[in-house]
C-alpha cells in the first residue's frame, strides 16, 4: 500500500511561518529556497542461489539555502519542524553578511509530467520480487552449463520533493526510479569471465519483472560473458576505434559532459572555458543535454531549484552554443538557467549536472563505419573510467570490444582500456552512423561527492588516434 503523498505544509510545517523564516534568511541575498524532500527506496539482491540482501530505507528533511555572489550559506536538518528551521537560518544568513543583493527573477511555473508519479516500491510484493530474482537464477543456468554464479538485483525507489521559493510559489516533483541487473560468471577449462546487463527509468516495475524483460537483459548478460571467455588480450598502440551505439555515450558524458558544466567553466578550469562560439568538434557533431525525455533515468520535470526541465543544445555542427547552468552560476555568467540545477538529497547543494546526454544520429550506416576501420578496435561496451575535467584527458575500460582488420571483425579482446583527452577526440570524429540510441537507463555520475541519475547516449562513432591500453605483446 502506498503511503499518504509527501505535504510537509500539512504535517509539518506552517506554510505562512516557513515562508516568513525563508524571507529572513535570503533578506540581502540574490537568491535561495527551501527544498523538502522525503525518500524511500528498496533493494533486493539474490546471489550464488540464496537471497543476499534486502534492505529498505526512509529519509526526509529540508535544506536552506541563501546565496550571495559566489558564496552560499546551506543548512540541513533531518527535522523537519519551524524551530529546526530558524536556527537553520542562523547558518545560511552568513552568506549574506551586510546583505544589498539583487534578488534574482524566480523559475517560470510548469505543469509539465514527465513520468508517472505511483510508487514503485508498493507496485509490486515482496513475494513477487523475490520470486522473479530466483527465476532469474534458474533461467540463467537453464541457457548454459557454463554458468558458475549468477547475481539478480531489484531496486526500486520514490523521492517526493517540494520547493518553497522566497517570492511565496512553491514547486513539487514525485520521481520514481527502478532497476533490474543481472550479472553471471561463466567458467570452462579453468578460465572464468563475466557479464552483465540492466536498466530501467522513472517507471513501475511492471514491466521490469515481466518475463520478457528481464530474459533479455539474462541472455544479454550471458552472451558477454561468453564473448570475453573466448577473448584474447588487447594489443597496445595508438589506433583508430570505433564506439558502439547507446551506452559508450558513457565516454562522452565524462570525457566532454563534465567541461561544459557552468560553475567550471566560470571559474575557468573546464578545457572548454572561454571557447564559446569556437569550432571544438568535428563538422556534424551536435550533443544535447535533455532532462525532458520521458520516463528517463536522467530526465527531471523540474530541478532542485524549481526551474523547468530543458532541451539544450551544447555543440551545434561541431561549434561550443552553450553550458549547462543553475541558477547561480547563469547569473554570474549573465546567462540564463538551463534547469540543470541538481543535488543528491536535501543535505546537498545544488550544482550544475547533467540529466540525459547525447550525441546525434548522422547519416552513415554503422555496418560501413566498421567496413572502413582499417586497423583498430570496435568497442561496444564500457565500465569504470576517469577524467581530469581541466584537460579532459580520460581512461576508460572496455566490457565487450572486438580486434578489427581491413574492415572485418575479428577476435574479441579484453582488458582494452582507451586513452585520451575529450577535446582532442571531439575533432577526431571520422564517421557518425544513423543509429543513435540511448543507454537502458543504468547510470550514475558523481560530482564532488554527490550521485544524481542520468542517461547518455550516441550513435555508432569512428574515432581516429585513440591510445590502447592493452596486456597484448
Amino acid at each position: 500500500m502506498s503511503e499518504a503523498p509527501f505535504a510537509p505544509f500539512e504535517t509539518h510545517l506552517d506554510r505562512d511561518a516557513a515562508l516568513k523564516t525563508l524571507r529572513e534568511a535570503t533578506a540581502g541575498a540574490d537568491d535561495g529556497e527551501l527544498f523538502l524532500e522525503r525518500r524511500r527506496s528498496e533493494a533486493m539482491m539474490f546471489d550464488d542461489g540464496r537471497l543476499k540482501t534486502a534492505s529498505y530505507d526512509a529519509s526526509e528533511g529540508f535544506g536552506l539555502r541563501a546565496v550571495r555572489g559566489e558564496v552560499a550559506g546551506y543548512a540541513h536538518s533531518t527535522e523537519i519542524s519551524e524551530a529546526a528551521l530558524k536556527r537553520a537560518t542562523q547558518t545560511a544568513r552568513l552568506a549574506v553578511g551586510a546583505g544589498g543583493g539583487t534578488w534574482a527573477d524566480a523559475p517560470q511555473a510548469t505543469n509539465t509530467k514527465l513520468y508517472t508519479d505511483e510508487d514503485p516500491i508498493a507496485g509490486a510484493t515482496f513475494p513477487v520480487k523475490l520470486d522473479t530474482l530466483r527465476a532469474m537464477d534458474d533461467f540463467a543456468r537453464s541457457l548454459d552449463k557454463r554458468v558458475l554464479q549468477c547475481t539478480a538485483s531489484i531496486a526500486a525507489s520514490l523521492q517526493e520533493v517540494v520547493i518553497l521559493r522566497p517570492e511565496g510559489g512553491s514547486v513539487s516533483d514525485i520521481r520514481p526510479m527502478t532497476r533490474v541487473n543481472v550479472s553471471v560468471i561463466v567458467e570452462h577449462n579453468g578460465r572464468r569471465e563475466s557479464g552483465s546487463a540492466g536498466g530501467g527509468g522513472r517507471v513501475g516495475l511492471d514491466g521490469l519483472l515481466d518475463p520478457k524483460d528481464w530474459q533479455e537483459k539474462t541472455r544479454e548478460a550471458l552472451r558477454v560473458a561468453l564473448v570475453n571467455l573466448e577473448a584474447v588480450p588487447a594489443p597496445a598502440g595508438v589506433m583508430d576505434v570505433v564506439l558502439g551505439p547507446g551506452w559508450p555515450g558513457i565516454l562522452l558524458h565524462e570525457a566532454i559532459g563534465h567541461g561544459l558544466e557552468g560553475d567550471f567553466n566560470r571559474k575557468g578550469s573546464s578545457a572548454f572555458a572561454g571557447l564559446m562560439g569556437q569550432q571544438i568538434a568535428a563538422k556534424g557533431v551536435t550533443v544535447l543535454d535533455d532532462g525532458t525525455i520521458p520516463d528517463r533515468r536522467g530526465s527531471i520535470s523540474v530541478d532542485d531549484e524549481g526551474t523547468t526541465s530543458a532541451k539544450n543544445t551544447l555543440i551545434e555542427d561541431g561549434v561550443l552554443v552553450g553550458y549547462m547552468q543553475d541558477r547561480q552560476n547563469a547569473r554570474l555568467m549573465g546567462v540564463e538557467p538551463t534547469g540543470n540545477g541538481r543535488r543528491e538529497s536535501y543535505a546537498h547543494t545544488p550544482m550544475p549536472r547533467m540529466t540525459n546526454t547525447y550525441m546525434l544520429g548522422g547519416d552513415t550506416n554503422p555496418g560501413d563505419i566498421v567496413a572502413d576501420l582499417k586497423d583498430g578496435i570496435y568497442a561496444v561496451g564500457f565500465g569504470g573510467g576517469q577524467v581530469d575535467i581541466t584537460n579532459g584527458k580520460f581512461v576508460f575500460s572496455c566490457t565487450e570490444a572486438y580486434r578489427v582488420r581491413n574492415g572485418v571483425v575479428g577476435e574479441a579482446v579484453n582488458g582494452a582500456t582507451l586513452i585520451g583527452d575529450g577535446a582532442t577526440a571531439l575533432k577526431q570524429i571520422r564517421a557518425i552512423g544513423n543509429d543513435m540510441a540511448l543507454d537502458p537507463g543504468m547510470g550514475n555520475c558523481g560530482k564532488a561527492g554527490q550521485w544524481v541519475p542520468v542517461g547518455v547516449g550516441q550513435p555508432t562513432l569512428m574515432i581516429g588516434g585513440l591510445t590502447i591500453g592493452g596486456s597484448a605483446t
